[in-house]
């Protein structure tokens, strides 16, 4: 049995595992952006190191890289991770969000500065919910499988390198 799980996870089918997870992630996310589900700033912020994962993946497995690099692969997921859990608490307004693309306090605004406010602010807002299922939101599920893909990176890293 353990000949069958060692079989499985070799370093490369782990470097696989992780960078197809990060491809699914973000055809997951152009999924419910096709579907009607426009991603905010934030929202576009944590696709990228999920792409970068993914490409990084394609080329370690294609070209046959070191395998060392698949500690940037973890970077890369941690980091979407890490944005992932600022969205979470930026859209249940537990801290401030970046202000290109949440809404401030208007109780003090003139008219005119209200009216600009909304002519400026951006179609889809980062500080609401676009999508949850049992108070859980797509930031929520990207912190989850990033962590995931963290750890199958880390483990990828720490096989191909442990003597």
């Amino acid at each position: 049995m353990s000949d069958l799980l060692d079989r499985f996870t070799t370093p490369r089918m782990l470097v696989a595992l992780a960078a197809g997870g990060s491809a699914a992630v973000l055809a997951a996310a152009l999924t419910f952006q096709a579907a009607g589900f426009a991603p905010c700033e934030l929202c576009i912020a944590q696709r990228w190191p999920h792409l970068v994962a993914a490409v990084l993946g394609g080329a370690i497995l294609l070209f046959r890289l070191p395998l060392r690099l698949a500690a940037f692969g973890a970077v890369a997921a941690l980091t979407t991770g890490g944005i992932g859990i600022y969205h979470s608490l930026v859209e249940r307004h537990l801290i401030q969000g970046p202000t290109a693309c949440t809404s401030g306090p208007v109780g003090s605004l003139s008219a005119q500065d209200l009216l600009a406010q909304i002519n400026a602010a951006p179609l889809v807002r980062c500080d609401e919910i676009a999508w949850q299922m049992f108070g859980v939101t797509m930031p929520n599920l990207n912190v989850v499988a990033s962590a995931v893909f963290a750890a199958l990176w880390i483990a990828a890293y720490l096989k191909a390198y442990r003597r």
